[in-house]
């Protein structure tokens, strides 16, 4: 029996299509994540120009869509140390080609007026680092609390046995405060365009602990004074940062790798 042919469809004026909002969260990681995952010095030009495309696609008065791809950005670069040149290289193009139009009612100057533009792309990217930072400091604060108190806990218990201990031999116990004053939070920093009020608490922050350090700490200020280090030439408080710089350098606790980071930081 032969099949009588059929017409294609044809699709009409009032036809339904699925709405997909390309401002939402989902929509803009899905797109923007594989192209900083391509991005390179070789392809810069291209991949940059798209991501630019992406951060000036919100149409909104809250720059959430400008936001998530700034904290993209920002994460990709934290997350690859090594071509932190490049993502710095991207952020200050997409601070300077960042469409005028772009605005957040919510961020205003000290005259009451919405920022808007490059102005509020590096605002919110200054929000990133200090958030970044802040989390850090606290997670890791958290942590050493932690132990601490449970250090705390166990020394008691020592104590206690020993007073037994002390008390059955007719002994006087002997106590050591410095004990709980060992433990110690750990710093973390990062720099990325910077204002000179953050760049000086990071430093400092990272300079805090010159006599026990972690080789993050010791990475985190050589890698930040290589970047913004120029630019703090002519402060008073640089005398004070090179010296304590120097000091970590000598330091027996500072691994030779660490060592030669710092000797060749100094030198810059």
């Amino acid at each position: 029996m032969a099949l009588e042919p059929v017409a294609p469809l044809e699709a009409t004026a009032n036809r339904w299509l699925v709405a997909v909002d390309m401002n939402a969260p989902e929509v803009v990681n899905r797109k923007v994540s594989p192209l900083l995952n391509k991005l390179t010095m070789e392809k810069f030009e291209s991949i940059s120009n798209q991501i630019n495309q992406w951060a000036n696609k919100s149409e909104s008065k809250d720059g959430r869509t400008l936001i998530q791809v700034i904290w993209l950005v920002f994460e990709k670069a934290t997350d690859e140390a090594t071509w932190s040149e490049m993502y710095a290289r991207l952020c200050r193009k997409m601070m300077e080609q960042i469409s005028p139009d772009a605005q957040d009612h919510g961020v205003r100057n000290s005259e009451g007026k919405p920022i808007t533009g490059g102005l509020l792309f590096r605002k919110y990217l200054l929000n990133c680092c200090q958030e970044d930072v802040e989390r850090g400091w606290k997670q890791k604060e958290s942590a050493a609390s932690a132990a601490a108190e449970k250090a705390n806990e166990e020394q008691a218990l020592k104590v206690k046995s020993e007073k037994e201990e002390n008390k059955e031999s007719g002994e006087t116990p002997q106590f050591s405060e410095e004990y709980y004053f060992a433990q110690k939070a750990k710093r973390q920093g990062l720099g990325l365009m910077l204002t000179e009020r953050i760049m000086h608490e990071c430093i400092k922050r990272l300079l805090s602990n010159v006599n026990n350090p972690e080789e993050e700490e010791i990475e985190g200020l050589c890698k930040l004074l290589s970047t913004v280090g120029q630019s703090l030439d002519a402060h008073s408080r640089t005398d004070v940062y090179l010296s304590r710089t120097k000091e970590l350098a000598n330091s027996s606790n500072v691994s030779s790798r660490m060592q030669f980071m710092l000797l060749d930081t100094i030198e810059l």
